[in-house]
């Protein structure tokens, strides 16, 4: 049976290229497996699979029972099917905390490291393999890197991830800055999209204690185009508080160019969840938190209510 790879819902770059890059090994090296999403990719991640070659892998709404596959970029059953409990889980490649809760039918192989991508993981795991990397899978690594690096920029950033992009891009001939701003670009670009899908694009569900969060974060280079929209995206924050089971979605928009994020405060809760968190002072519906650019490093860990 074929070995199913995905990434969590709501596919980013690093989640939807980690799953062609396992899918891409697993084959090479004598496994049947296929690439999968949970959702729609971000514009970044789908302008990333098209410039290297890609096809948008098939989008799955379940996985059935015994379904072989592998877990790439989270190990969150909130971010995974519901079914996964019961499907054959294989492997985990993950670089983010482990949250518990996934149950296997036997031992199975977890590589969890505190490095910025999943793809770097993949990398040093392939072993010899990694020199037997065609050009799209090399961009792929390269392009998994410079988006959850925010090109070098987020304090997740590490030596090791660094000096692989940097190889990467040597050995592609390709322009690594010059790069990084297309990506940015494409990552800026949510005219498309509704509040809702802007709000659920890049988020994770997390709960400090008995208070549920959808914590969306939106990088860009232009933040003035969301923004603009900050009036009629907090009146959308409760639907989809409301649709998706929590007590309150957290909006992050994060300049990457200025290394600062803005946060949305639609309410009482999210003027409290700033003041705590973040010791920041909040006088309007809005509130800038200087230096803040990761979700999982410096976001995440310090929610309080």
């Amino acid at each position: 049976m074929t070995t199913l790879v995905f990434g969590h819902k709501a596919p980013d770059t690093d989640s939807l290229g980690s799953a062609l890059i396992w899918d891409w090994f697993l084959n090479h090296t004598g496994t049947d497996a296929k690439a999968v999403l949970l959702g729609d990719p971000n514009t970044e991640a789908a302008f990333v699979a098209k410039r290297w070659g890609f096809d948008q892998p098939e989008i799955i709404a379940d996985v059935a029972d015994d379904q072989p596959c592998v877990i790439v970029d989270t190990n969150n059953p909130a971010e995974l099917p519901a079914n996964i409990n019961n499907a054959d889980v294989q492997a985990i490649i993950d670089h983010h905390k482990l949250v518990g809760g996934l149950e296997t039918k036997g031992p199975i192989d977890i590589t969890i490291r505190p490095l910025a991508c999943t793809a770097t993981i993949m990398y040093h795991l392939m072993g010899e393999h990694a020199a037997h990397m065609p050009e799209g899978i090399k961009g792929l690594v390269l392009s998994c890197i410079l988006s959850d690096t925010l090109e070098f920029r987020s304090p997740t950033t590490t030596e090791i991830d660094q000096n692989l992009a940097i190889q990467l891009a040597s050995e592609l001939d390709i322009d690594l800055k010059a790069y990084a701003s297309e990506m940015f670009e494409a990552k800026s670009d949510v005219s498309a999209f509704s509040d809702a899908e802007l709000l659920r694009m890049d988020s994770k569900e997390y709960a400090v204690g008995d208070t549920k969060f959808r914590v969306s974060v939106l990088e860009t280079t232009a933040p003035k185009i969301v923004l603009d929209r900050k009036d009629s995206l907090m009146a959308t924050m409760t639907d989809v508080a409301a649709e998706d089971g929590v007590d309150q979605v957290l909006l992050f928009v994060v300049d990457i160019l200025a290394e600062e994020a803005t946060m949305l405060i639609p309410n009482e809760l999210s003027k409290t969840v700033a003041e705590k968190s973040f010791d920041a002072t909040v006088s309007g519906d809005t509130v800038v938190l200087p230096g803040v650019m990761s979700r999982k490093k410096q976001i995440i860990p310090n929610l309080a209510v």
